[in-house]
């Protein structure tokens, strides 16, 4: 059975505050399965629910400084909210970023640590995703992208152009997975956000990764030693992890 999209996961110098950043942004609650990780989600969440996408912020020696993959876009309601949100945001910490945006009507954002995201203007395709609009990854290839993911878990492919994809949950709720042709040339790294994918109760961890090396996912290393979850890189290359039964 494909798998459930639970996670982002960030890499951060500290996780506590990252995480704080996060909540304030999100407007959700904090907690922590151990030293070294922050868990961010809705006040109240039963985790997993597609009804989010939960942030899980972990602590690393020295997380890299890269032009990233993969980024948040926040949804607003109104002119006003947006107007609003990108105070607010500013005031927590975060700052404008110029990736070459030029005149857009989302505002650019890096967190607390350098992480970027965009401000979105309202567009009633994200009314009703709740406060993380979508999460978006540049790649090559949108419509492999989509194909892959398609079938890696258990969303439904809304819309794919040669430049655009767009996936959901299967029950119409939550935020959007996105993937956008990147521009050529643009050297991009995808190594300190990342998803985490969940099988289902029930299912094998180990037959859902063979069924994924089955689609075109590789084993990945990323120094991850002894753990409970699977590091796998999708068919760009990009890393995922597949975590133990819940």
């Amino acid at each position: 059975m494909p798998l459930r999209l639970v996670q982002v996961n960030f890499k951060a110098r500290d996780d506590a505050a990252l995480g704080r950043f996060w909540a304030e942004a999100l407007g959700w609650g904090v907690s922590s399965e151990g030293p070294g990780v922050t868990n961010v989600e809705p006040v109240g969440f039963a985790w997993p629910d597609p009804t989010a996408v939960c942030v899980d912020v972990v602590t690393v020696p020295d997380p890299e400084t890269v032009r990233y993959r993969v980024h948040l876009d926040l949804a607003t309601t109104s002119a006003a909210h947006q107007t609003e949100l990108v105070a607010r945001l500013k005031e927590l910490g975060a700052t404008p970023a110029d990736v070459g945006q030029g005149e857009v009507p989302w505002t650019v954002l890096a967190d607390p640590e350098g992480n970027l995201f965009c401000v979105l203007e309202p567009r009633e395709v994200y009314r009703d995703t709740g406060p993380i609009a979508a999460v978006v990854v540049h790649c090559a290839d949108p419509r492999a992208m989509a194909r892959f993911w398609g079938e890696a878990v258990d969303w439904t492919v809304h819309e794919v152009t040669d430049d655009h994809a767009r996936l959901r949950s299967a029950k119409g709720v939550g935020p959007y997975l996105e993937f956008l042709r990147a521009t050529p040339g643009v050297a991009t790294a995808w190594t300190r956000v990342h998803l985490d994918v969940l099988p289902h109760p029930g299912d094998d961890q180990a037959a859902e990764v063979a069924r994924l090396r089955a689609l075109g996912a590789t084993l990945a290393d990323v120094g991850q030693g002894d753990v409970p979850w699977i590091v796998l890189a999708d068919p760009e290359g990009n890393e995922f992890c597949v975590l133990g039964p819940s």
